[in-house]
């Protein structure tokens, strides 16, 4: 619970359907030649594995297909990165930055 607002956690899970907010832009810069996210007031700049997430992030696609398809494309274990990308969209959904 937000101490201010009364509202609830937004929660990511495997059936949230990730996409950025309206505010919210995630676009290569040519003048820093890198991915970044643009939030009000804010500037994110994404590693390599973020920027793969965000990429998959479009408001259609599922998190679990978007993780079974991370896993696919990267021949990693599905476990770990399930828990790493819930981890880091949770993150970025306590910001703002990522509606779950």
């Amino acid at each position: 619970m937000s101490e201010d607002s009364g509202s609830v956690r937004p929660t990511v899970t495997e059936e949230s359907v990730p996409r950025l907010p309206r505010h919210v832009k995630f676009r290569f810069d040519q003048a820093r030649d890198a991915w970044v996210v643009l939030a009000p007031e804010k500037v994110f700049m994404p590693d390599e594995i973020a920027v793969e997430i965000l990429k998959r992030c479009n408001g259609s696609t599922t998190l679990r297909d978007i993780i079974d398809d991370l896993a696919k494309t990267f021949e990693a274990d599905r476990d770990t990165v399930a828990s790493d990308v819930v981890v880091l969209l949770q993150d970025l959904a306590d910001k703002g930055i990522i509606t779950p």
